[in-house]
């Protein structure tokens, strides 16, 4: 793999995760993860923001292509774009993967998951068990 074609990747991720970092944008896809599919009237009820704000917030996520628009009559629906964010996902944990490989213990895995602990647990002598 090319250089290049690496740095395309890591746009890309930059570009998803830019749509993502904003608490409207993550409400209105936990909004429509919660249904099949929604329109922009039905997310504005339920996010609670005006339509102006909806109508700009799902413009960024699909132009991120972490959300799908298919007219129908009158409406617009929204949907998730499922493998987009399964796929955005992946390339986070493989990254973090990358990151901490060898120096940091699984989330879940290993005795002390928190930095914190860890610290504190490697300062402290060993305890002895009598068997």
């Amino acid at each position: 793999m090319m250089d290049s074609d690496i740095s395309a990747r890591d746009e890309l991720v930059a570009r998803k995760l830019a749509a993502l970092a904003h608490p409207a944008r993550l409400r209105l896809l936990r909004q429509l993860g919660a249904a099949d599919s929604c329109c922009v009237k039905d997310l504005v009820r339920r996010a609670g923001l005006a339509q102006s704000t909806v109508s700009q917030h799902l413009k960024i996520l699909l132009e991120a292509e972490l959300v799908n628009f298919r007219p129908e009559q009158q409406r617009s629906r929204y949907t998730i774009n499922a493998p987009a964010l399964r796929e955005l996902a992946g390339a986070i944990g493989q990254t973090l993967d990358h990151c901490c490989a060898g120096c940091c213990p699984q989330a879940g895995h290993g005795e002390h998951s928190d930095p914190l602990q860890r610290q504190d647990a490697d300062q402290r002598p060993a305890a002895h068990k009598d068997i």
